[in-house]
């Protein structure tokens, strides 16, 4: 997947939304940038496939060498994947955040209305 097909939030998580028959299953990550600015992470927790997120609320941590960071859904929903394996390979996320990093899979029941688009989305990291 390409990043200018994402929808993103501005604490730089990111959300692909797909329609998989009659639910809306929207793929969870963090962005390059986020990745870059965390520098080497060696941590993560994640939550447990059939919890639920709401929009805009945290759902993990990911730490680094230089800091711990929450993590926030861009959407309310229904966990029903989580990748796990990412846990044993942190580096993944450095590598390709965008198609085997992902960290969530969700179905959703309502997107944050705070999602950005990829153009919104690089301004922003720009600006900072």
């Amino acid at each position: 997947m390409k990043p200018e097909e994402l929808k993103y939030l501005e604490s730089h998580e990111w959300a692909l939304m797909e329609q998989q028959g009659t639910d809306l299953i929207a793929t969870i990550g963090i962005s390059a940038f986020a990745v870059e600015q965390l520098g080497d992470i060696v941590h993560m927790e994640l939550p447990s496939v059939g919890g639920s997120v709401t929009a805009g609320d945290e759902f993990g941590e990911v730490e680094s060498v230089k800091a711990v960071s929450s993590m926030y859904s861009p959407v309310s929903g229904e966990i029903v994947d989580v990748h796990t394996a990412i846990l044993d390979n942190l580096a993944v996320l450095s590598d390709d955040p965008y198609t085997q990093g992902w960290l969530l899979k969700v179905k959703v029941s309502s997107p944050s209305d705070k999602l950005l688009d990829f153009a919104t989305y690089q301004a922003q990291c720009e600006s900072h």
